[in-house]
């Protein structure tokens, strides 16, 4: 039965019967292609596996070209580094004394100065008027000093001859002193004047760099300035103040006590090295940041060090026989550090204990015992057990390492 508007309940069961078989037809033949893919796959990997590991065993082994150096037992300098920055051994601020104007500036800026050159003149004429007015007091405090002298011999006589009155010659005396007293004002005044005029020529005081004049020619200056003339900075020698950790300080104690305790200098962007020694340890540690201050004098006579700069300083502590390789040829694994020992044209991983760092090279502690050849490169390919073909590097001495 139906009722107009579409199949019978009959016909839409027979519809899916007929799908469902026609799904089940198609899944069991999705399968069985399936499984013949899979044992077609099996039958071609298994003959390609066995003919590569024919290859495999038929091929020889794998060598590593590598470049070796030979482990050098050595004395090796004990070196601590610090940051520090150059200092002048003197610096000298240069100002008037007194109140005048510049007439003469007679150095160039910039320039290298003698103790006592000649750097500027100021203008002494008030005071050498003023010279003249005290020298033209002291002679005539002089000259009324001659005649109260004068008129303390005649008392004298008179006295004697009782023709006067012993009160006339203790006034005449008493005038003399009084002269003889103006003339030590004058005379005290003269020698006030002849040090400010001294200081109307302003000479350098000590020797070395000068600065720019930051007054010229004309310009008024005063005692009270701020700003000084001109700046001297002693650079010859020069100090160099840099730090060290505390736990550092009892063998730079130690290494001062000994005798002279060389200091190397490196400054950013030269190749040369300035050389001194320790000359002093700060008295305290700082609490703030656990470093203790080292200063070193440095000769510094081709003018490497400039006030100021930042520098890094390096102390030798003292010298001690080490086993020595390149900075390279040190590896680090999850165990620890290592390098690869080569004996027999075979690479041996061998675990090392590196004391310091310093100039390229690591200072081992543990782990050689000297002569051996170590790996410098070619690491990214070796294993512990791989064959190497080694080459032997040039050494800086012309000879081939290991020879």
């Amino acid at each position: 039965m139906t009722d107009g508007n579409g199949p019978s309940c009959g016909q839409q069961s027979e519809k899916e019967k007929r799908f469902m078989t026609k799904l089940k037809l198609l899944v069991t033949l999705v399968g069985i292609a399936a499984l013949l893919a899979g044992i077609a796959a099996v039958q071609w990997f298994i003959p390609n596996e066995r003919a590569a590991a024919q290859a495999s065993r038929a091929a020889p082994p794998r060598v590593v070209s590598v470049e070796v150096t030979s482990a050098v037992r050595k004395q090796s300098p004990v070196v601590i580094e610090g940051l520090g920055t150059v200092t002048p051994l003197a610096s000298v601020a240069v100002r008037a004394r007194i109140d005048s104007e510049i007439i003469g500036i007679h150095f160039t800026d910039g320039a290298t100065v003698k103790k006592g050159d000649l750097l500027v003149s100021l203008d002494k004429r008030a005071l050498e008027a003023e010279m003249r007015q005290a020298q033209a007091q002291l002679a005539r405090d002089q000259a009324q000093l001659d005649g109260a002298m004068r008129d303390v011999r005649r008392f004298t006589a008179l006295v004697a001859r009782k023709s006067t009155p012993q009160i006339n010659l203790d006034n005449a005396r008493t005038q003399a002193d009084v002269y003889r007293a103006a003339i030590g004002a004058s005379q005290a005044t003269i020698d006030n004047l002849k040090v400010r005029l001294s200081y109307c020529t302003i000479r350098a005081p000590i020797a070395g760099r000068i600065s720019q004049a930051n007054v010229k020619v004309g310009n008024l200056v005063r005692t009270a300035d701020a700003q000084p003339i001109a700046t001297i900075n002693q650079i010859a020698p020069v100090y160099v103040s840099f730090t060290v950790p505390q736990h550092s300080l009892p063998q730079v104690r130690q290494a001062l006590a000994r005798g002279k305790t060389p200091v190397e200098v490196v400054v950013p962007g030269e190749d040369r090295r300035a050389r001194g020694a320790v000359s002093m340890i700060e008295n305290a540690v700082d609490t703030r940041t656990g470093m203790a201050t080292i200063r070193a004098t440095m000769p510094n006579e081709d003018e490497l060090l400039w006030p100021g700069t930042l520098v890094t300083a390096r102390v030798t502590l003292r010298s001690e026989e080490a086993v020595a390789v390149p900075a390279v040829a040190v590896k680090v694994s999850q165990q620890g550090t290592f390098v690869y020992v080569v004996d027999d044209e075979v690479a041996r991983m061998r675990p090392v204990e590196v004391a310091r760092r310093q100039d390229g090279e690591a200072v081992l502690a543990t782990g050689l015992d000297g002569g051996e050849m170590v790996v410098i490169d070619g690491h990214l390919r070796l294993n512990d057990g791989v064959r190497v073909s080694p080459r032997a590097v040039q050494q800086p001495n012309g000879r081939k390492a290991g020879t």
